[in-house]
């Protein structure tokens, strides 16, 4: 019946889009995406652009509450938390089936996590598990009985529950993992609002609704995802009536759907960070006089207001303030100022040394990077750096920055979307967390203090203390400056006026369970 139904829907799609759509299938909504997917194994991917597809199909023992990047129970109803954090036991939802009839419980619980991070287990093969490391202190997955599940954790771990939420912990079938094996990500089976239906490759993919979903069957009957790579190809799709949904607007045409009552567009910070790494080992910056230097001589206003056209606020620090509960709000950016600027330059001993800034041709998160990089590079040639660009693809600058700066370039652009407030530091800020370690800390800052707050934080299992413990590391990092603070994205969709109750989340997934459509 589903792929009956999925037929239906492709045959009605393109039946209302021939070369030039009138109008999208009725009681469908038509997101635009911006790429294909790589798969539909939630494990298995790392994009943005995926996980808005999985939330719809699949559903995690945690969740994110509305609006918020606070977890809720999902397909657990509650949880319990041993007295030294190393325990969480849930208890879940009784009477749920996977789309493809079997039977969710802790034994399909146990099966996900397992195949993850059990190198000996049967189905580890249908792999990769690129963000496994946000379980990596899960020592045992115990199904104690049905609609029971311990996890056994190494150390305390509060990031756990919000990591969960994550796509990285949404729960498959086990059985289909069974039947597909590698082929799992082509054939995905869930609980989710809505089942697969079918996957045309650089053309659809195509959910219908999941009629017995344990939250409340959704209104639309199908949801159709376009790849269409072009931002100016989805624009005029949008505008030509083939698209009901159109995300990562580009600034320059956000006005024209804002001035036009056929349209809503929507915009909602999430937890994003553009910044400039700063390489500490090396001159100039090895001196935090220097890096402070940097953070006055750049007009990030101007970036956000000129560059970004509004779509980011200026950053303040290394936390996003969609991070609310831990975000210090008592922090203000850096102020434009590059007199002041010229006097750290001077204290730090600077000579007009050459700069090499690494700049990136576009990839997740990095905005307007070109244009950026060159402004910025303007800003600090205006305060007496000698600033010279090296431009490259997104896969190759990655390769040149991850594995640290030193002796490479001084400087390099950088962006983050985390789920958590430990994430983006605790990768990037930590001592161990240099590139030769294993992380992706690769200006090579150092402190002991900031160490020592983020492994407390991801210790403590009251919100309130682990709040107080960011704020304070905020504050510090804020002052020492390993990096540039630029700009926090605010993420944008605009859909067709007749669209009721589309929301954007903080998390920057797309959830649509209660979009309706009516005609």
């Amino acid at each position: 019946m589903k792929k009956i139904l999925a037929a239906a829907v492709a045959s009605a799609f393109f039946a209302f889009a021939p070369q030039t759509q009138a109008q999208t299938p009725p009681n469908v909504l038509v997101v635009g995406q911006i790429a294909e997917p790589k798969s539909l194994d939630p494990q298995a991917v790392t994009a943005v652009n995926d996980f808005r597809i999985l939330v719809n199909l699949y559903d995690g023992l945690t969740r994110y509450k509305d609006g918020t990047l606070e977890v809720e129970p999902s397909l657990a109803e509650s949880w319990t938390i041993s007295e030294d954090g190393k325990a969480y036991t849930f208890k879940l939802r009784d009477g749920i089936t996977f789309h493809d009839g079997t039977p969710f419980n802790a034994e399909a619980v146990k099966f996900n996590f397992d195949r993850m991070l059990d190198e000996e287990h049967p189905y580890h093969d249908t792999g990769p598990f690129p963000l496994s490391f946000f379980f990596s202190a899960v020592e045992d997955v115990i199904a104690e009985d049905d609609t029971t599940v311990t996890f056994k954790l190494n150390a305390p771990y509060a990031p756990f529950l919000s990591n969960l939420a994550y796509p990285t912990g949404l729960i498959v079938s086990p059985e289909a993992v069974r039947k597909h094996g590698k082929d799992f990500g082509r054939n995905p089976s869930g609980t989710g609002a809505y089942k697969f239906g079918e996957w045309e490759a650089n053309a659809k993919v195509v959910a219908v609704r999941n009629e017995d979903y344990w939250d409340g069957a959704p209104a639309l009957e199908a949801l159709i995802y376009r790849p269409i790579t072009d931002a100016n190809t989805r624009i005029a799709e949008m505008l030509s009536g083939g698209l009901d949904v159109m995300v990562e607007v580009p600034p320059d045409s956000l006005q024209q759907f804002k001035s036009d009552a056929g349209f809503s567009v929507l915009e909602q910070a999430g937890p994003h960070v553009w910044f400039l790494i700063l390489n500490a080992r090396e001159a100039p910056f090895d001196t935090r006089a220097a890096r402070q230097a940097a953070n006055y001589a750049i007009n990030k206003t101007a970036l956000v207001d000129n560059i970004l056209q509004g779509t980011a606020d200026v950053a303040a620090g290394p936390t996003p303030p969609a991070f609310a509960w831990a975000y210090n709000e008592s922090l203000e950016p850096y102020p434009y100022d590059p007199e002041k600027a010229k006097e750290l330059l001077k204290e730090a001993g600077y000579n007009g040394e050459e700069i090499t800034f690494y700049v990136t041709e576009g990839g997740s998160g990095m905005l307007d990077p070109v244009a950026m990089g060159t402004a910025i590079q303007a800003d600090l040639q205006a305060v007496g750096m000698n600033v010279n660009i090296e431009t490259y693809e997104w896969n190759t600058f990655l390769g040149k920055v991850n594995p640290g700066l030193e002796g490479k370039a001084a400087m390099a652009e950088m962006a983050w979307m985390t789920n958590d407030p430990d994430t983006l530091p605790f990768l990037a800020l930590r001592t161990e967390a240099f590139p030769d370690k294993g992380g992706f800390n690769s200006g090579y800052y150092s402190n002991a203090k900031v160490d020592e707050l983020l492994d407390k934080a991801r210790q403590v299992t009251d919100q309130n203390e682990r709040a107080a413990l960011y704020k304070e590391m905020q504050e510090i990092v804020r002052e020492d400056a390993p990096w540039v603070f630029v700009a926090n994205w605010k993420q944008n969709a605009v859909t067709r006026a007749s669209v009721e109750d589309f929301k954007l989340q903080p998390s920057f997934f797309l959830m649509l369970q209660d979009v309706k459509k009516p005609q």
